[in-house]
């Protein structure tokens, strides 16, 4: 898979190429995040399940700290490419990898000296501290491992070879899933035993993939000798790399905002909510799938200069992404309360997250058009309109809504809070398109 696929194949093959490896990837990822949440739930301690949940936002935090290399790397080497200039891309990977590997390492050091404060900040009080620590603690010590995985994964699917990057993501999922039932159940691990189940599947998927690069891959490189930088190298990384960061970062800080909120109104709530995100990966996977499967398309033809190819990719990334996330959030908020009641028993708990999953699937289709945007000004190279939009739809615009909203609505105000932003964030997202996207596609 080559400059063919990039350069003349029809673009919805294009397209779709690229894309359904990420989309098979995600949705084995949402079977794994189920089923996970179905093992912890069915241990019946809501304060396990609290607990856990507030160690969610851990995940989107490190995969924000795999992002600056992975999406920034992207960026940067498939324009090289498009530019004919693989080589550069070569060896701009070695410092990829290697930087996410030295950044994870750094970072796990940090959050284990800081835990407790970390903990307390998610939102753990006395009722779940015990069980955010056992989870905290085996996420935290294998944090190296999903920061780096990120990196091999999205660089492979730049270079043209998205079925590997997908076998990848999916050995460690089904790993993750058959050890979680052994370590929670049959070890007696509990909280701790699905934290060490998901860092081994990452750990399995870091090894698939360094050795499909070593041997198979040879746009990328993991030889150190092949390390390089020249001037302006880091900047174009980073220009790039920081703002897809700031994505993940605004979303771990979006759901820690939603917990803190809801810590007054019972650790149930806070137990339900984490369910209900859950389930709306259902639908957010998917899209986060077909928007970034285009962004290698995306890259490769800015880098090239194809402007009338580059303006059709968008379209019909904007309209498949839209009308995607449309009928996946039809189905399921018609299907809230069955998907609810494979997680709980209490009737008033499945109709109290029945309406929190309602409220949130609209915000999907929003979201969907607004991760085309971002990993389209990703792909451009344009950090600073990336960096505004990933500040708005979990960051300073949620942060503000939910406030004010909880301050007038209380509980409802709280659970409202997201399609709000997201109406807000889209209507910014638009703003920002047709001032730098379109006239470089005019």
């Amino acid at each position: 898979m080559g400059n063919e696929l990039f350069e003349k194949a029809p673009i919805r093959t294009a397209y779709l190429k690229l894309a359904i490896p990420i989309v098979l990837s995600m949705v084995v990822q949402l079977v794994y995040n189920m089923v996970d949440t179905y093992f912890i739930a069915l241990t019946g301690n809501t304060s396990l399940i609290a607990g856990v949940s507030i160690c969610t936002p851990l995940f989107t935090l490190f995969l924000a700290f795999g992002d600056i290399f992975a999406l920034g790397g992207s960026s940067v080497i498939s324009r090289l490419l498009g530019a004919g200039k693989g080589n550069d891309g070569r060896r701009l990977s070695v410092f990829c990898l290697y930087g996410a590997a030295a950044f994870g390492i750094v970072s796990t050091i940090i959050m284990m000296i800081f835990e407790v404060p970390i903990l307390n900040f998610l939102g753990a009080d006395s009722s779940t501290l015990e069980y955010a620590m056992q989870y905290y603690r085996y996420i935290v010590l294998g944090s190296t491992f999903i920061i780096f995985s990120l990196v091999p994964t999205n660089l492979m699917r730049t270079v043209g070879h998205p079925n590997a990057a997908m076998i990848s993501t999916i050995l460690g999922a089904v790993v993750n899933m058959i050890l979680d039932p052994i370590f929670i159940f049959t070890l007696g691990m509990g909280a701790a035993g699905a934290a060490a189940a998901t860092i081994i599947g990452y750990i399995f998927s870091t090894v698939f993939a360094v050795f499909y690069i070593f041997r198979k891959c040879d746009a990328l490189s993991i030889n150190p000798r092949d390390f390089g930088l020249a001037e302006g190298d880091l900047q174009k990384i980073f220009a790039v790399g920081l703002p897809a960061s700031v994505t993940n970062f605004m979303q771990t800080i979006g759901m820690t905002l939603t917990n803190r909120n809801l810590v007054n109104y019972g650790s149930d709530s806070i137990a339900v909510m984490g369910i209900v995100l859950k389930i709306v990966n259902i639908v957010m996977l998917v899209i986060i799938g077909l928007a970034f499967g285009g962004q290698p398309l995306t890259g490769y033809l800015y880098g090239a200069g194809n402007k009338d190819r580059l303006k059709k990719v968008l379209s019909f990334a904007y309209r498949i992404v839209g009308g995607t996330a449309a009928v996946l959030a039809a189905i399921v908020a018609v299907l809230a309360s069955p998907l609810l009641g494979a997680f709980l028993k209490d009737e008033a708990l499945i109709e109290q997250g029945a309406l929190m999953l309602r409220l949130q699937m609209p915000s999907m289709i929003f979201m969907g058009l607004g991760l085309v945007t971002i990993c389209t000004f990703q792909s451009m190279g344009k950090g600073l309109p990336a960096f505004i939009l990933s500040l708005c739809r979990q960051g300073v615009v949620y942060a503000v809504i939910i406030t004010v909203m909880n301050a007038l609505f209380g509980y409802y105000g709280v659970i409202s809070a997201q399609l709000c932003a997201d109406v807000v964030s889209i209507i910014i997202a638009a703003a920002l398109f047709c001032k730098s996207i379109r006239p470089e596609i005019s």
